[in-house]
């Protein structure tokens, strides 16, 4: 009798898990499709009102997925959730977040994002940037695909780019849904009879009684990409006049201190 070949367990996708939408999509695309372990990694950040409200979304999603399909609990490994004040900082990635700030502004977790995976020896931490977020068009020009025997596809910053400050940020992730859109998410989604934990995510960064406040940038983008309809009216209101008055001077604020 000729022995049996073992099929090697699948090794462990790293996931950057918020409790929001494009990251809880990769999550079940993972978990429900593809059925592979996830290791899913938060960042605490203690200034943000929103994150005991992420956690406890998390929380909730995972008891639901549980619940539901007994077999993420083998696959959904715990969570590994770290502080900001946790990660060192590094020079280099420090650097090449203020190099890329001087042609286009882009949010400051992407420096810590990037460190975390660093200092923890990360190389293809799963990060979800869509077609709709404001990063893509900065990461555009830097990526490519990839494809080892076995695998998916993977999107990745380009080694060719590797004196670039945009490699030096990018080069631990990896961008599964960059080439998808937030509302196409959304169809797959309903698709797959996902609706209700999509709808269990979070997003806002400065919730008013624990509701979406409007006019953060991820409750601006909400509504920009199309998901307008998950803010309270009211909110969607002092958006509108929030994004037709205020958020031009700020953007114009924003150009002139790169500019000084």
């Amino acid at each position: 009798m000729e022995p049996r070949l073992e099929t090697p367990a699948p090794k462990a996708t790293q996931l950057l898990w918020t409790g929001g939408w494009d990251s809880t999509f990769r999550l079940l695309q993972l978990l429900l499709v593809n059925k592979v372990p996830v290791v899913p990694h938060y960042l605490r950040d203690p200034t943000r009102k929103s994150t005991s409200i992420e956690l406890a979304t998390m929380e909730r999603i995972v008891d639901l997925l549980h619940a539901r399909h007994p077999h993420t609990r083998n696959l959904l490994l715990p969570l590994r959730s770290v502080s900001l004040s946790e990660i060192p900082s590094d020079h280099v990635i420090s650097g090449a977040l203020r190099s890329v700030r001087e042609r286009v502004y882009i949010g400051s977790q992407y420096e810590w994002l990037s460190a975390y995976c660093k200092h923890n020896g990360i190389q293809r931490m799963e990060l979800c940037v869509h077609v709709d977020d404001k990063v893509h068009i900065v990461l555009a020009p830097f990526t490519a695909k990839f494809q080892e025997p076995g695998s998916e596809v993977e999107i990745r910053a380009d080694p060719r780019f590797a004196t670039t400050a945009e490699f030096a940020l990018f080069r631990y992730f990896s961008f599964p849904l960059f080439e998808v859109e937030k509302v196409e998410m959304g169809h797959i989604a309903e698709a797959n009879g996902w609706n209700q934990v999509m709808e269990m995510t979070w997003f806002c960064h400065s919730p008013v009684n624990d509701k979406p406040c409007g006019v953060c940038g991820p409750c601006v983008y909400t509504i920009q990409e199309g998901l307008g309809r998950r803010i309270p009216m009211s909110r969607r209101v002092l958006s509108f006049f929030y994004r037709l008055v205020g958020l031009p001077f700020k953007s114009v604020a924003r150009r002139l201190l790169r500019e000084r």
